[in-house]
């Protein structure tokens, strides 16, 4: 099968949906499919033997190195010489629309990813274009020819908008990186030198994650908060935390180790529409307490799996934060019983049930034949 995978972001951006389009390119790859990856750049014009095409694009006002793919004639020379069997949309706003309008004109059958709540995004960046951006992922998803989401209140969401032929098509996590066994007691020693219980979260620090939720957290006696990540509003959060540990952005097993090393896990974010950060830290041993909304809806069961808190109530996410601070056995069994749920979630089965179930769905009679 040929693929191309037209995506909002890419390399050197690390970001979800970088993730996933890194994850479904490499399994293509592995199980004897071809592949293009089509992106905004700037950026490396090729992943590991994948070519990475590269279009024209402007930053966000308010986050300059983000950035949004232009209409650009290369997205259809790129898939009128690649000849795709189908295309798949990762994430369609911007590039996603060109990317949408190319494979139609082609007649090349589409796939999206729904990955990203733009209206929430819009909100957070006090953008007055949040219905706006509502009805044009709306219209988006009803033109392709299936849509894939990552979580039920994702599901729900594009269903009012009148979009047909929705799946669920959760996200996967390395097993082999994220584990318990990569907790580093010398690191955890080193975050906490008097012994704190150190809480952290890993991620983008922008507005829509909501990390500030963060700052009452770090008052919390006994508590050490670790933030992994970078972002616009790092300097702020330092500002506003000057007890807490920022370590930038990780990768790789410097990423797991930091993972493995929290003693609590925090996502407060409530745009997220899966939120991978949660399944990586329960691969990791660590348990969790995530906002009640959205994608960790999915992710966690209260007092089961992880503990959740309602963003609308003050003072939610320190007290469920300070029971685990309080009660090392909660933790331990919160942690074992989420990891026990995440081990069924390798990549390897995730994108093998796209490929198998989703774009094999959608493929025209022809492209059956010459993938036969």
């Amino acid at each position: 099968m040929r693929v191309a995978v037209v995506t909002e972001s890419f390399l050197p951006q690390v970001n979800g949906v970088t993730n996933t389009v890194r994850q479904v390119v490499d399994h293509l790859r592995r199980t004897g499919h071809q592949a293009i990856i089509v992106a905004p750049g700037p950026g490396p014009s090729s992943y590991d033997g994948v070519p990475v095409v590269r279009v024209r694009s402007v930053g966000l006002p308010t986050y300059r190195s983000f950035p949004i793919g232009l209409p650009d004639a290369a997205v259809h020379r790129a898939l009128a010489d690649f000849r795709p069997d189908v295309v798949h949309l990762a994430s369609p706003i911007a590039l996603g629309a060109v990317g949408l309008r190319a494979a139609r004109r082609l007649g090349v059958p589409t796939v999206a990813v729904y990955q990203t709540d733009v209206a929430g995004f819009a909100r957070h960046y006090r953008v007055r274009a949040d219905l706006l951006a509502s009805a044009w992922v709306g219209r988006l998803h009803r033109r392709v020819d299936r849509t894939l989401v990552p979580s039920t209140t994702s599901y729900a969401q594009l269903r009012a908008m009148g979009v047909g032929d929705l799946h669920l098509w959760r996200r996967g996590v390395s097993l082999d990186l994220f584990d318990p066994a990569r907790r580093s007691e010398e690191l955890h020693a080193r975050w906490a030198p008097d012994g704190e219980c150190v809480v952290g979260y890993v991620g983008r620090l922008a507005p829509e994650k909501q990390v500030r939720r963060l700052v009452e957290v770090s008052r919390l006696p006994g508590v050490r908060v670790v933030v992994v990540g970078d972002g616009p509003e790092r300097e702020a959060l330092e500002r506003r935390m000057p007890g807490a540990v920022f370590t930038g952005m990780l990768g790789g097993a410097d990423l797991a180790r930091a993972f493995a090393s929290l003693d609590v896990f925090v996502h407060p974010g409530e745009s997220e529409t899966f939120c991978q950060t949660v399944q990586e830290a329960q691969a990791s041993g660590v348990p969790v307490v995530a906002v009640a909304a959205g994608g960790p809806l999915d992710l966690v069961e209260h007092d089961r799996t992880g503990l959740l808190y309602d963003p609308r109530r003050a003072g939610g996410l320190e007290q469920q934060v300070a029971r685990l601070v309080a009660d090392p056995a909660l933790r331990a069994d919160l942690a074992a019983r989420a990891a026990g749920e995440v081990a069924q979630r390798s990549w390897a089965a995730v994108v093998g049930q796209l490929v198998e179930e989703h774009y094999r769905a959608v493929l025209r009679p022809a492209a059956h034949r010459s993938a036969a």
